[in-house]
């Protein structure tokens, strides 16, 4: 729940400097999600879930106008370059003069890769831009794995509703990620071997 407020209110901020903001998310169902409360504060936006293939590439080349919001799963709008300005680029200036693109990823994926993809989306070809990851100790990719116990006590604050940010938990959490793109690697490798004897 701190997690989602500190994004809202991210986003709330951002937007009114008319900022474009591209926001990253884990599942459908978190991009509906948080679509909703942004709508509920007052915020209108674009939603990228690769349930219509026919219109997001033409909503995604629109997430660099002035002022747009667009939330997307990692899955949508790939391929499509995001022109600042919009697909017209007519307010390009002003957008680069706020500081492009800002990229906000609500999660950190299970690979590494994922993640420099969202963040890659800004600061494409020259032009500028910048992204942030919120994440939280309670989102799946230390919880289901397992990892939660990397931190140690003394740095894993109690549950609250203000923001941590502690060079260990961010070094932590990159670990904790290597960890589990080691894991998904042997298991590839695994089925890999499987297919082969199989063939």
């Amino acid at each position: 729940d701190a997690k989602q407020r500190a994004i809202i209110e991210e986003v709330v901020q951002v937007h009114a400097t008319g900022r474009p903001i591209l926001v990253g998310t884990l599942t459908v169902e978190e991009s509906e999600q948080l679509a909703t409360r942004l709508r509920e504060v007052g915020l209108s936006c674009s939603v990228l879930n690769a349930k219509r293939d026919d219109q997001e590439a033409c909503i995604v080349a629109q997430a660099g106008k002035l002022g747009a919001v667009t939330i997307s799963t990692n899955m949508a709008g790939r391929g499509t370059d995001i022109r600042l300005g919009g697909s017209e680029g007519a307010e390009e200036d002003r957008v680069i003069a706020l500081g492009g693109l800002y990229v906000l990823g609500t999660n950190r994926h299970e690979s590494q890769r994922v993640d420099d993809q969202l963040r890659g989306r800004a600061g494409r070809q020259g032009d500028p831009g910048s992204s942030r990851f919120f994440i939280s100790l309670e989102d799946d990719l230390l919880q289901h794995n397992g990892l939660d116990g990397l931190i140690p006590a003394r740095y894993k604050p109690a549950q609250q509703w203000e923001s941590v940010d502690n060079p260990m938990i961010r070094q932590q959490i990159a670990h904790a990620q290597r960890i589990v793109e080691g894991r998904n690697f042997d298991i590839r490798q695994a089925l890999r071997s499987y297919s082969h004897m199989v063939e």
